[in-house]
């Protein structure tokens, strides 16, 4: 019965033969250690040219040509403005820190490029409801950098909600954490960052379950944020704790919509996420359903992957069985690439965008919803924009 059940998830996989006979003109805005990422994919594929760097630090973005071996004729810019008006571009890599997320991509949008924005989508609703607008109206592809969706795993978490196997949702734990890992630079200061742990690894933990089922609407949130380790010089430097000022931990209680695979009276999303704790997690993702139960392990370091061997809990006549989902070694290139060449090939067959704005709105609704709650001390309504 184990095998019979474990069957239903079985995959295949094929790498497609890339078409270079059309080349793409690719811009990348921000030239930070994310951007190391993205050059390396573009680098890699025979049908793009980068042909411009946009950095605000004077000398940043032609370092960067120099350590990644960037062919060919690279324009240098001191901002995603003059690289847009001065490049005819196919698309651009929004790589900038998250408080410019929203700016860089909504004017690229307008002047008729096409997007691939790291994650988190932006700061705040509001930004993100502008972003989709833009897109809307210009017609071009946005894409939101959540590479984990391309982890066979993560596909296989997806797999079972939509086989049926467990049953209607009607309650989900998830979350994710580092018992050390607070990234610092850009990423401690809300001018620059806007958000902590939430946006850095907060985004993916929610996309791993929302996207699983279908991405339904959030309706409320209570909520709560600290950040005892960021501002700490036992845990920090002084001029990093002095200058700490988004969280380093969160934790929401979270009603969603039924959507597809929910329970008439809506799902219940327990979260939390931590750059810094004194466990090695805050507990593994389950999810629960009427007719079974799903456990996916956490990770000692939450990088939006699977920690080990999934199980299923279900009954089989009477009888209480686990069924264990082993894990699946991704094929072919890396998760990265994938994310990037999935943007790529979007934009060459006038396709859709891979990872969507309309689903990843709901996603910055959530953390939004979390920073209003936890400033107000009560529980937020989230309103979802029309846009």
């Amino acid at each position: 019965m184990a095998d019979e059940v474990l069957g239903q998830f079985q995959q295949t996989a094929a790498e497609k033969k890339i078409d270079a006979s059309r080349k793409l003109k690719v811009g990348i805005i921000g030239t930070g250690w994310i951007a190391e990422s993205h050059i390396q994919q573009y680098n890699a594929m025979p049908d793009v040219e980068v042909v411009a760097l946009a950095d605000l630090i004077p000398g940043k973005a032609e370092a960067f040509k120099e350590k990644w071996g960037v062919q060919g004729d690279v324009h240098f810019y001191p901002d995603h403005k003059s690289m847009i008006d001065n490049e005819e571009l196919d698309a651009v890599s929004v790589c900038t820190y998250n408080a410019t997320h929203a700016e860089c991509t909504i004017y690229a949008l307008e002047h008729g490029v096409n997007v691939l924005l790291e994650k988190p989508m932006c700061v705040t609703l509001d930004e993100a409801a502008e972003i989709v607008k833009a897109e809307k109206k210009s017609g071009k592809i946005l894409s939101i950098g959540f590479q984990p969706r391309y982890d066979a795993n993560m596909q296989m978490i997806k797999k079972i909600v939509e086989s049926g196997t467990l049953g209607e949702i009607y309650y989900i734990q998830t979350g994710g954490g580092r018992r050390r890992g607070i990234p610092n630079s850009t990423f401690i200061e809300k001018r620059t960052a806007g958000i902590g742990a939430l946006g850095d690894i907060g985004c993916y933990s929610l996309d791993m379950v929302l996207n699983a089922i279908g991405y339904p609407t959030p309706k409320t949130v209570s909520a709560y944020t600290s950040n005892f380790f960021g501002t700490s010089t036992e845990y920090q430097s002084e001029y990093d704790a002095k200058r700490f000022d988004v969280d380093d931990f969160a934790a929401a209680f979270i009603r969603l919509d039924p959507g597809k695979y929910g329970d008439k009276d809506g799902i219940i999303l327990d979260f939390r996420i931590a750059w810094a704790m004194h466990v090695d997690t805050p507990g593994d993702t389950i999810i629960f359903g009427k007719k079974a139960a799903l456990r996916i392990p956490s990770t000692d370091c939450w990088n939006g992957s699977v920690g080990g061997p999934m199980k299923i809990y279900h009954d089989v006549a009477g009888a209480r069985v686990e069924t264990v989902i082993p894990i699946i070694q991704n094929k072919g290139q890396g998760l990265f690439y994938k994310k990037v060449r999935s943007f790529l090939d979007a934009i060459k067959n006038n396709g859709t965008s891979p990872v969507p704005s309309s689903q990843i709105i709901k996603n910055q609704a959530i953390l939004d919803g979390i920073v209003k709650s936890a400033a107000a001390g009560k529980e937020v309504d989230i309103f979802m924009p029309e846009v």
